[in-house]
């Protein structure tokens, strides 16, 4: 029986003028796993999530998404199918609340026509409801509920990332790519950020994070895969790729013996 992954990446490469940013990367996410991609400074992470959404065409390879080829789709479409990502720089939306911003994620999903919002029907209203109920509660999840009010831009750049986090959940995505979803976070906020993907692997949604912090990546993922200098060298289980001599000499530089 074929096995059909949430994120399949066959051959992928990217090139930019001379430099092979990504070099014939092939990896497969499972659906319903947790898996981190690590690596250096200058790995190739980021460029690989921009193939895997589509933000840059690959120069050569595959991106398949439950089994559909998704390489050169709109990125409209590619959110439409499920597929939604956060950046490494927080992108909170300007003269919106943190409830408003992470509302906003769930305009996708929105039951009652635009002409119901409008006038404000009853049914709009009971949408409302229902989403703000929710946003509350992820809001709760990562401590962030004193907040809610609060204008997004004014808020710690901790802060921004987890509520960038949230509002991608209210999309509800079928797979959740996170880049540097830690960056800027202090240890409250990494243990609050921990729990919250645990809690949404455990939900059933695969999650793929870029993340430089080895110990949130060390709790909580399944699956990690090793980028360096634009190629895979490892792929395994945390303990695995902890003890795999070409990711210690990646992190550490040079030859490492035993």
């Amino acid at each position: 029986m074929t096995v059909v992954h949430a994120l399949e990446c066959r051959s992928i490469s990217k090139v930019f003028g001379g430099l092979r940013a990504v070099d014939d990367v092939s990896l497969a996410v499972p659906t319903g796993s947790l898996c981190a991609l690590i690596g250096p400074n200058g790995a190739g992470k980021t460029t690989f999530f921009n193939i895997a959404t589509n933000l840059f065409p690959p120069s050569s390879g595959e991106v398949h998404f439950f089994g559909t080829w998704i390489s050169r789709q709109r990125l409209q479409d590619i959110a439409a199918l499920g597929v939604v990502r956060t950046f490494q720089t927080a992108r909170v939306f300007p003269g919106m609340t943190t409830l408003e911003n992470v509302m906003a994620g769930a305009h996708l999903h929105l039951r009652s026509s635009a002409y119901s919002q409008m006038l404000w029907s009853a049914k709009a209203r009971k949408e409302e409801r229902r989403l703000c109920a929710v946003a509350d509660e992820l809001l709760r999840m990562v401590g962030l509920e004193r907040y809610r009010d609060t204008a997004a831009t004014d808020l710690p750049i901790g802060a921004q990332k987890l509520t960038e986090v949230i509002r991608a959940l209210m999309a509800k995505p079928r797979l959740l790519l996170l880049d540097e979803p830690a960056a800027g976070l202090n240890d409250r906020e990494t243990a609050d950020l921990a729990t919250l993907l645990r809690a949404i692997r455990d939900a059933g949604m695969t999650i793929l994070v870029v993340e430089h912090n080895m110990s949130l990546v060390m709790g909580v993922a399944d699956r990690v895969f090793v980028l360096d200098a634009g190629r895979l060298i490892a792929s395994g289980t945390p303990q695995e790729v902890q003890n795999d001599r070409k990711v210690i000499e990646a992190y550490l530089g040079g030859s490492v013996t035993q």
